[in-house]
């Protein structure tokens, strides 16, 4: 298993285009959770963390500290995207990986669009 891992790691290190591309996805990810965690201000207002349709209020509010899962949520998703490029690359190619890895990173971009978004409603400027 440890020569499995090993092999294809080195197989990313050879393809620099790609190394690049999962390279950029962590950093985004990791200026992501600190664009989170700086922005956040503990406050006893409560905000709208989730809407249901099959509840009598339909807007649920929680805690302050429920944003730290957006930020959370950046780095499991560039850490988990870097490993499947990196199995995707090995079992089918690299152009594949590719593709994969420009759509993780219209996943964080579009992630942080919706925290700026959450975090504007929640404490306006």
């Amino acid at each position: 298993m440890k020569k499995i891992i090993q092999d294809s790691f080195s197989q990313l290190i050879a393809n620099r285009y790609l190394l690049v591309l999962n390279g950029f996805l962590i950093l985004l990810a990791v200026s992501f959770a600190i664009y989170v965690g700086i922005n956040i201000r503990p406050s006893e207002l409560q905000l709208v963390s989730h809407y249901s349709d099959f509840g009598v209020t339909h807007f649920y509010r929680s805690q302050w500290y429920n944003l730290l899962t957006f930020g959370l949520f950046g780095i499991v998703v560039a850490v988990m995207h870097v490993i499947l490029s990196v199995k995707i690359m090995v079992v089918k190619g690299p152009k594949i990986a590719i593709l994969f890895t420009w759509l993780s990173l219209a996943i964080v971009v579009f992630a942080w669009m919706t925290t700026y978004a959450v975090l504007n409603i929640w404490s306006p400027q």
